[in-house]
């Protein structure tokens, strides 16, 4: 069931990535749908080494860094990497749940209910 969930929620992000026109807006979405991916790797049962994902996240950081994203999503995708540099299940919960408010709040329900929904799905993982 988590594989799916988070599959529904790539799939998701993406369809939203492709209506979106140029801009913050689409960057923002865009950022959210890579962080999801690094944060969903790290959830049971088949999660990324703690290596592999030190280095996914490096990259990561430099690729959102030279992103225009809409300043609230800008600081909570900042707090999102911090909570995914534990490498652990746990890190990767909290930091799906604390990025779907600023989510909400800049590109839309969509994107939030997409992040929502793959929070839940890491947080039962780990039950």
């Amino acid at each position: 069931m988590t594989t799916s969930a988070f599959d529904t929620m790539e799939h998701r992000l993406a369809e939203l990535l492709e209506r979106e026109p140029r801009g913050p807006k689409q960057n923002g979405v865009f950022a959210l749908w890579l962080v999801a991916r690094a944060a969903t790797a790290l959830v049971p049962p088949d999660p990324i080494s703690v290596k592999g994902h030190l280095t996914r996240l490096a990259e990561l950081e430099r690729r959102l860094s030279s992103l225009s994203i809409p300043p609230p999503l800008a600081r909570a995708l900042r707090g999102a990497l911090g909570h995914l540099a534990d490498a652990t299940p746990a890190g990767a919960a909290l930091a799906l749940r604390q990025l779907v408010a600023p989510a909400q709040e800049t590109v839309g329900r969509r994107a939030a209910d997409a992040l929502a929904d793959a929070a839940k799905a890491a947080q039962q993982a780990m039950e």
